[in-house]
């Protein structure tokens, strides 16, 4: 791995805004984002990273590679539930497993977003496809968790209502808006879309600070509570998506031979949902402990992929 670029991404001001915000709940500090702020800004990264998407989305052609590059992203979050929720069930329980596996099979939008700051940083661009199978990967991994804790389950009388979760990973706001911006950008020509450039693009990096300022003081007052469920939750968030990432980067060499394509199917891969999987399972199996999975995918993996993992997939990229 480059070192330089380690340091270059610890150093993001993105990043250093998300310790800050850790930072301000050891300290006991009142700074806080107001919800109402905090949900309009994540809304805003989904739009202007979907809007930019399908700008880029309407330039390309659409060949065997990005058809192949769909079916690879879906294949992704079918597998890694399959084979996490196995490393969990004996641990954790069959539905702690199935939640956890679910939200490591599906995607983290925030990390899709940081991703794509961290490849600008390095002047690569995003190709508007992944957006698209970014979208995909969110669905097949919450029906591969439901339908694994159906299979395990052996309680009759803890069915869980599938039904209205998979609804709602299709109907998903995050999901909706990102695919509905995505196709607003492609349908957009050159001269609309450059009149809201300046709210799409010039605002993108500074909303995108504060969010994560956000998403540190979340982090922050998430770990205590954390450390209670002992040594392998812990072991398993720091881990595992390294694995997967670093798999896939390799993998996806396969699929295309495009750096910035491997390197986004390695962090798609490598990322955990901390807003869709928890909404679902919220509904379909309440008896699944949010106060395990949302931790372990917000406050030890994420920050694990936006300061080690994604150097690292990088470097694997790039040399690989």
């Amino acid at each position: 791995m480059n070192f330089n670029l380690l340091i270059e991404n610890l150093t993001n001001p993105a990043l250093l805004f998300f310790v800050l915000g850790i930072i301000a709940v050891y300290l006991k500090s009142d700074l806080e984002i107001p919800p109402n702020s905090s949900k309009f800004i994540s809304l805003y990264l989904l739009f202007a990273i979907g809007f930019k998407g399908g700008q880029e989305l309407s330039h390309e052609h659409f060949d065997s590679e990005i058809a192949l590059s769909m079916a690879f992203g879906i294949l992704i979050s079918l597998l890694i539930p399959l084979y996490t929720f196995f490393l969990i069930k004996r641990k954790l329980g069959v539905f702690n497993a199935g939640a956890i596996a679910a939200a490591y099979g599906s995607v983290s939008a925030v990390t899709f977003v940081t991703a794509v700051s961290y490849l600008e940083s390095h002047q690569l661009h995003l190709h508007g496809h992944m957006v698209a199978i970014m979208a995909l990967m969110e669905s097949p991994a919450i029906i591969m968790g439901l339908l694994l804790i159906s299979i395990f389950n052996k309680n009759s009388s803890e069915k869980i209502e599938k039904g209205d979760a998979i609804k709602h990973s299709f109907t998903n706001g995050s999901v909706l808006l990102i695919l509905g911006s995505l196709i607003i950008g492609y349908f957009a020509n050159a001269k609309q879309a450059e009149g809201i450039k300046p709210f799409t693009n010039d605002l993108f990096k500074g909303f995108l600070a504060i969010f994560l300022l956000d998403m540190g003081i979340t982090s922050g007052k998430k770990l205590k509570d954390f450390f209670a469920f002992g040594w392998f939750p812990l072991v398993f968030a720091l881990i595992v998506p390294i694995v997967n990432g670093s798999l896939v980067a390799l993998l996806s060499s396969i699929i295309t031979q495009d750096i910035t394509n491997r390197f986004i199917f390695a962090v798609l891969a490598a990322s955990a949902s901390y807003i869709a999987v928890p909404a679902a399972m919220k509904i379909s199996v309440p008896k699944s402990n949010p106060g395990l999975y949302l931790p372990m995918a917000l406050a030890i993996t994420f920050p694990i992929n936006i300061t080690l993992g994604m150097p690292i997939y990088f470097s694997i990229v790039q040399n690989f």
